[in-house]
Order: C-alpha cells, then structure tokens, then sequence
C-alpha cells in the first residue's frame, strides 16, 4: 500500500496488477478534498485506514474506485467499492452517485496518473 500525492505511471499501475492479488485492476481509494489516492491493497478499507492514519483523511471525502491501467477509455475508471455506500450521505449503492463527486474523483486521477 502506497499513497500518492504526485504522479504515478500508467506502466507502475500495470506493473502492481502483475505483482498483486488482481491481475486487472489496482484498488484506489481517492481523498477528494485532499487531492491524493491510496493504491495497492486487497480490499478498499485498508487504503481508506491508511490515509485517515498517515493522512488524516476525514472518512466523508474517501472513495473507493477502481483502476484498470490497460483500458485508455472511460473504462479506465471503475466507481465500485463497499466503502462507497454512505446512506447518511445520500449514497445508497457501491458506485459513486453525485457526478460532482465523479467528477472530483476523475480531475484528480487525470492529474496522478500519467497516461
């Protein structure tokens, strides 16, 4: 598990699925107030425990996506995780359902991740 406050590359997200538990896809959990990602975990709540303890990460302004590093369309991004059903926050399900919210979360990996 790493947290990523610059760059990172696509060919270093390609490089964690060959050497992780999922071979097509890189767990990320985003801070959108922040503007940083963790990355590199079996499940999203370790990633999201890492920056509320490294970060001081408040638990409203994490959420759970998915990467797929060889996808260079809008599959790239995958909003599907369990620490996204925030039902006091209006978000019933596992994707991410305000698009201002997506939208945050796509400004930020376009900004982290070099393509």
């Amino acid at each position: 598990m790493r947290i990523i406050k610059d760059k990172i590359s696509i060919s270093e997200l390609q490089e964690i699925c060959k050497n992780g538990p999922f071979t097509e896809v890189v767990k990320v959990v985003v801070d959108i107030e922040k503007g940083i990602m963790a990355i590199d975990a079996e499940v999203h709540s370790e990633l999201r425990e890492l920056l509320i303890r490294e970060e001081n990460s408040n638990h409203r302004s994490l959420w759970g996506i998915n990467l797929v590093p060889d996808r260079e369309d809008e599959g790239f991004v995958v909003f599907d995780s369990l620490i996204n059903l925030k039902p006091g926050m209006g978000n019933k399900t596992r994707g991410i359902d305000d698009t201002g919210i997506r939208e945050k979360i796509n400004a930020i990996i376009n900004k982290l991740v070099q393509k």
